[in-house]
């Protein structure tokens, strides 16, 4: 076990962010054993860190009581061997209580996701995120994406506020993550953290490796660590050669697949799970089944991955 800084664990990238699924029994309730393994599974396959109850793991689907249970199961299941580090989102006073949910199960940090519904300015996005933040002794990753954008200037702000470490692009807007850096770099120089937060990161890694960041989620970890490991590995040594033959033999395939379905960035990451031997059960509404071929066709996928990365043994 470790007690260093969460900004210092996470700032080697030393294998993909793990981002596990959330597992329900067949009745529909959360399975705390069966997501504990899981976790454990990741931990052991090589993944830096866990994102309890994020977007793959359907955070929006979750009581309180039930996040809670799942980050308690998760910090189990890591054992201090990675951090954990656990959603929060909605308005500002359910992200607040989610966070102090988070600390009390043990969490390392929190990423907070977009507000609810709302539109906001920047003003109001700051406020929001500087609650937040405030509100418990844990590190704090802001994550852009749909209703949260934000000029250079406030990502400024950001990386000045105390507690908040680092910055997640769920956008894929490069130009303004170039202008981000370069902002941050010149006006608030340090140790701020930039992550590759796009669904199946892998395909878009070496156009943020051109901007300097390296860390990224990795849904493929979930139900093909061996994969995601193989890819993390070739990008983060230039192995362009190994990058391009995943690219186009797995993650560009199954990138298309993804989009076949609405949802299915995190419904088809769960029918992999399944697929693998772990009965995670079903996503809950109002995300929906992959169809029955599109599943068979990420079983034919899977074993087209696990052997393009034989061919390069």
């Amino acid at each position: 076990m470790t007690s260093a800084p969460l900004a210092a664990r996470l700032s080697i990238p030393s294998g993909p962010l793990f981002f596990p699924v959330t597992a329900y029994g067949h009745d529909g309730a959360v399975d705390p054993g069966v997501y504990r393994e899981h976790v454990r599974r990741g931990v052991e396959a090589g993944a830096a860190a866990v994102f309890a109850c994020c977007g793959t793991g359907e955070f929006h689907a979750l009581v309180p009581e039930e996040f809670e249970t799942c980050v308690r199961a998760a910090v189990e299941a890591a054992e201090g061997r990675v951090p954990v580090i656990a959603g929060a989102g909605y308005g500002t006073a359910l992200a607040v209580r989610y966070a102090r949910l988070a600390e009390a199960a043990g969490a390392d940090g929190l990423l907070a996701m977009p507000p609810y519904l709302v539109t906001a300015g920047q003003e109001g996005l700051l406020r929001h995120y500087r609650e937040i933040a405030a509100a418990t002794s844990l590190d704090v990753i802001v994550y852009q994406r749909d209703n949260a954008v934000f000029t250079p200037a406030s990502v400024v702000e950001l990386a000045r506020t105390e507690g908040i470490i680092g910055f997640k692009d769920g956008l894929g807007d490069l130009d303004l993550m170039q202008r981000i850096v370069s902002a941050v770099r010149s006006e608030a120089p340090g140790d701020f953290l930039y992550f590759n937060g796009l669904p199946t990161a892998e395909l878009t890694g070496l156009a943020y490796r051109g901007l300097g960041i390296t860390l990224y989620s990795s849904a493929v970890f979930c139900f093909a660590p061996e994969i995601a490991l193989a890819f993390h590995r070739a990008l983060n040594t230039g192995d362009d050669v190994t990058v391009n033959r995943l690219l186009d033999g797995f993650y560009r395939p199954f990138v298309d697949l993804r989009a076949r379905g609405r949802g299915y960035a995190v419904a088809l990451v769960k029918a992999g799970v399944r697929l693998r031997g772990l009965d995670v059960g079903e996503v809950r509404p109002p995300l929906h089944e992959p169809a029955e071929d599109h599943v068979k066709q990420l079983a034919q996928l899977i074993d087209r991955g696990y052997a393009l990365i034989e061919e390069g043994e």
